[in-house]
């Protein structure tokens, strides 16, 4: 799939659910720590996606917290009720979600054909705030609020897991 079309697979989502969104263009960004240079352009809250697997590499998790979160993968394991964690490796990456990295968001889930991700969120952001992912790519920036991304997720049948990060 071209990466113009896992972009618009979320706009047709969203659209087609009657989610409200806005979006914007930026300077490809492939860490939290450069949105610094975009978040003066966006409100709400601002996330960081982490795309991982287990030690046996038969389990993948994306957990998704504030972009300041300092997540502690040896803590995460415990609280989430797996082995080991690493990242997932590009690979892997674009074998189950399509995507490249530094792309990585709840909106990609949608690539989850097989439904192998489980999904967790950090409970801090749970609290109505509109919140900013990338949607599929990394040089535009879509902000939803809560409540849209629950209704996206719901209609793909995933689960929002919160966890206290």
């Amino acid at each position: 799939m071209e990466i113009l079309e896992n972009e618009q697979k979320v706009y047709d989502k969203l659209d087609e659910l009657a989610i409200e969104y806005t979006v914007i263009e930026h300077e490809p960004v492939y860490t939290a720590a450069e949105l610094d240079s975009i978040k003066d352009r966006t409100h709400g809250i601002h996330c960081k996606n982490l795309f991982l697997r287990n030690a046996k590499g038969n389990k993948y998790y994306l957990i998704t917290a504030k972009d300041d979160a300092e997540v502690n993968l040896k803590d995460v394991k415990d609280k989430i009720g797996s082995t080991r964690l690493s990242f997932a490796s590009p690979e892997r990456l674009m074998k189950v979600l399509n995507l490249q990295p530094g792309s990585v968001n709840p909106f990609s889930l949608i690539n989850d054909e097989e439904k192998v991700v489980t999904f967790f969120m950090d409970k801090s952001i749970i609290n109505g705030e509109d919140l900013n992912f990338h949607p599929n790519v990394n040089h535009k920036m879509v902000t939803i609020s809560l409540d849209g991304l629950k209704k996206y997720l719901s209609d793909l049948g995933v689960i929002i897991n919160p966890v206290e990060l």
